[in-house]
């Protein structure tokens, strides 16, 4: 099992933990309370994520041969949204970005109790995360 795929399975279980969904998204607010902050140089319009409901600021950097990103919303959700693809993606190479498969995010069981504008933030959240990593790539 790859390092992704040990994170992702990480996190279905510590999300498993929770009976109620609001319960669940108490603790993806709470992964987004963790998050590290983002440089105020990266709160500009070229780390927007476009086409999400809330602002999201999203950052990349390569260390070592490894991505490691940054994010920010104005809303909780959103930024423990965005906090569980980097506690998932962050640290691993761009290669292992790129193949990885974030189905895993249907799993959690969130995505069925959103507002179909966040849900689809999901989606561009995680694109936007690989095409990240495809810069750094090769």
């Amino acid at each position: 099992m790859s390092g992704i795929a040990e994170k992702q399975q990480r996190l279905l279980e510590d999300l498993g933990i929770f009976q109620d969904w609001t319960e669940r998204y108490e603790y993806v607010i709470g992964l987004g309370k963790k998050l590290e902050p983002i440089a105020d140089s990266a709160r500009d319009s070229e780390h927007l994520i476009k086409g999400c409901q809330s602002q999201v600021w999203l950052d990349a950097v390569m260390k070592d041969g490894r991505v490691y990103y940054y994010a920010d919303s104005d809303s909780l959700i959103t930024k423990g949204m965005i906090a569980l693809f980097i506690d998932v993606l962050s640290g691993e190479t761009p290669d292992a970005i790129l193949t990885a498969d974030m189905g895993f995010i249907e799993k959690t069981g969130l995505k069925e109790h959103l507002a179909p504008t966040r849900a689809n933030a999901l989606n561009l959240m995680a694109t936007q995360m690989k095409q990240r990593a495809l810069a750094f790539a090769g």
